[in-house]
């Protein structure tokens, strides 16, 4: 079994060496001209719409929830567990590629976002419904392309995902807090059953408190450790940027070399904040929001958060702990991130971490579980489909907790590179549609309407929408 999660790895690297890593940055570049740097032009007005982003949901799921449904699923054990990963396996310099994945992701995370919210579709219980099977189906005229993504984006969202999460969750509980990886089955399964069963918008209640506390709760933590270690704030820095762009083995035990900087940065930045992935445009389609770029700049901001705030706060934490934390030979990317914060603040912070591990990796089941029922809506409109995703999904939580789950943590890279690849074509095919959008967006804006408002038929989009929700009421 290790021989063949080994292969596996040495696959997914080859992937992401040759493919992921030129189409995902390649695609951010030209987003990003194609917008004129929009997560640059308008980053100040993406916190303000974040802020202002709770109502209106006119009894469906508002800008803010969706926002959450797919921060719940960013800040996870991606940022604890996937950092962690990257330090050991690249080095510091891992970071550096992972800050230039999110950079640019901002921009595609934009567009995914913008092109899931004009081509969603209303569904039978009056939420929203959309992703890059929508439009890959609708905006690419390609229902084939648009089967084949949705189905190994529920397979992997539903079993693969769900099942990483909840292994990770044990394997911390275990190695932090010696906790029955049973024990940690059974809490999972009592948490997720009833928020799952219940559906979208179950999960969007939950997720809208959950995920924004939990965050706040992990950076308050790291910000202290940043403040009692603030000189060594620009060595961290330096450290990691020389490293980005060095052959030579880095700093002390933890790995190195570009080439493993490189795909250990991309590799685990594309996991912890999914721009360009085609999973967090299923959460951006169920927002109800006045104009699809509104919701394009919130999710944006998503990006933003999860790695260049949360990540960096973690790798800072890591690097500042020293290799008396990370040499150790029982060190593992499960308790790494944990024993560098004991290191820093005491044992108590042990619980504390394992118990924040825990909610942050449990919102991204959740999450996932809805992208999983997102597309599979769209390949069947069956209720017993939807029950069905349901019901696997809260099984896979918790067998992820039982076993071994080697070669699925290997296969995971190779999940995402495909679904990656495919959206990102998507996205460039669509660009024109992002572009017309954000363009009627501004034309409000300059004409000083505080909340543009979108109305297909009037905003000079490339072709006539078909989906019969941007209307005029």
């Amino acid at each position: 079994m290790e021989a063949l999660a080994a292969g596996i790895s040495q696959v997914a690297d080859f992937i992401t060496l040759y493919g992921t890593i030129w189409i995902l940055i390649g695609t951010g570049l030209y987003l990003t001209w194609r917008t004129r740097a929009v997560q640059v032009r308008l980053f100040r007005h993406m916190v303000k719409v974040v802020f202002s982003s709770r109502g209106g949901a006119r009894g469906g799921i508002s800008s803010f929830q969706a926002f959450c449904i797919s921060l719940a699923a960013r800040v996870g054990v991606g940022n604890v567990f996937g950092v962690a990963l990257a330090l050991l396996a690249g080095g510091p310099g891992a970071i550096f590629w992972m800050w230039i994945v999110a950079l640019v992701g901002m921009a595609t995370a934009f567009f995914e976002a913008v092109l899931a919210q004009l081509f969603k579709v209303r569904a039978s219980d009056g939420t929203f419904r959309g992703g890059p099977a929508y439009y890959i189906s609708i905006g690419m005229h390609s229902k084939a392309l648009a089967v084949i993504f949705a189905i190994i984006t529920a397979i992997t969202c539903g079993i693969v995902i769900t099942s990483v999460q909840s292994n990770a969750i044990a394997s911390t509980m275990m190695s932090s807090a010696n906790t029955d990886p049973m024990l940690t089955a059974v809490l999972l399964f009592a948490f997720a059953a009833p928020i799952i069963l219940g559906g979208i918008r179950s999960v969007a209640r939950v997720t809208e408190i959950m995920a924004p506390v939990m965050a706040l709760m992990y950076v308050a933590m790291a910000v202290v450790i940043v403040i009692m270690n603030i000189t060594d704030f620009p060595r961290i820095i330096a450290s990691i940027v020389q490293s980005a762009f060095s052959a030579q083995p880095l700093v002390g035990g933890l790995g190195g070399g570009i080439l493993a900087a490189v795909i250990n940065g991309i590799q685990r930045g594309l996991f912890s904040n999914e721009a360009g992935q085609g999973t967090a445009p299923n959460a951006a389609a169920t927002a109800t929001v006045s104009h699809p770029v509104s919701q394009g700049l919130i999710q944006s901001l998503g990006v933003f958060v999860d790695t260049i705030i949360v990540c960096t706060m973690t790798a800072f934490v890591i690097l500042s702990a020293g290799p008396e934390v990370w040499g150790r030979a029982d060190i593992n990317p499960a308790n790494l991130t944990t024993f560098a914060v004991a290191h820093e603040l005491g044992d108590w912070a042990i619980v504390p971490m394992a118990l924040m591990i825990f909610v942050l990796a449990f919102s991204s089941i959740i999450a996932a579980y809805v992208y999983s029922e997102v597309n599979i809506y769209f390949v069947t409109k069956s209720k017993i489909a939807t029950w069905g995703v349901r019901v696997v999904s809260i099984i896979s939580v918790v067998m992820g907790a039982l076993i071994s789950l080697d070669v699925v943590w290997a296969s995971v890279d190779i999940a995402m590179a495909v679904m990656t690849i495919v959206n990102l074509v998507a996205l460039i095919t669509l660009a024109k549609w992002g572009v017309a959008a954000l363009k009627d967006y501004e034309r409000q804006r300059k004409a000083g309407i505080a909340e543009p408002v979108f109305i297909a038929a009037t905003a000079q989009l490339p072709e006539d929408l078909t989906t019969g929700v941007w209307v005029k009421k």
